[in-house]
């Protein structure tokens, strides 16, 4: 029997946590990918690169396709704070999005050279850095230098999530790296208490630990 964790258990504790610590954030879940949608960035894969979606992924769109940020009135005076970045790696990318970074441009070979989905990112225009998932776990990926995609953090996205959930609820707060879980204006922000990327916000984010 696999110890691995389980994703829709795994994924359902996160949830119901930020559906009671950080509202804003949980209200920025989008509701599961269209099987349509999914089908689509399978085929896309296999006629450019010759691989399918990876199937834990699958699995999570099915769960939630996305996230969508929400209004946030201090927004407007105060920072920018993104809902949906309730993740330490960022925002998940849904079928659509995960593709951009990923397909080649016509013409142009692969350069990533590994059968592997952006499927977290912290940089939302025009990707150029973030989580990948594929066959041997998840890992980090940044352009141009970092795409050998060879060395995986976690063994899945269900065993990333539940270092997620760990983190919020156990602690310690840096169990992931430096960026560590607060919250502000009902959201769920991670962020470096030595070198916070939070401007004005920064003075009404409460770290959890």
């Amino acid at each position: 029997m696999s110890d691995q964790p389980n994703l829709g258990v795994a994924w359902s504790r996160l949830t119901a946590w930020l559906e009671v610590n950080a509202p804003v954030s949980y209200a920025s879940l989008l509701p599961p990918a269209s099987e349509q949608a999914i089908d689509a960035a399978d085929a896309q894969l296999r006629q450019h690169l010759g691989f399918g979606l990876p199937g834990e992924l699958t699995a999570l769109w099915r769960l939630c396709g996305g996230v969508e940020h929400q209004y946030i009135a201090a927004n407007e005076d105060e920072g920018e704070v993104g809902s949906g970045a309730f993740l330490p790696g960022g925002v998940l990318l849904g079928p659509v999005d995960a593709l951009g970074p990923r397909l080649p441009e016509s013409g142009r070979a692969d350069v990533w050279g590994s059968p592997v989905v952006p499927w977290l990112t912290g940089d939302e225009t025009g990707p150029e850095s973030g989580h990948y998932v594929g066959a041997d776990g998840v890992g980090r990926w940044s352009l141009p230098d970092n795409l050998a995609c060879d060395e995986p953090d976690y063994p899945s996205i269900a065993a990333y999530v539940e270092a997620v959930h760990r983190t919020l609820t156990e602690g310690p707060a840096d169990a992931m790296g430096p960026d560590v879980p607060g919250l502000v204006w009902g959201c769920l922000i991670w962020d470096d208490p030595e070198a916070p990327v939070l401007d004005e916000a920064l003075e009404h984010w409460s770290p959890l630990h």
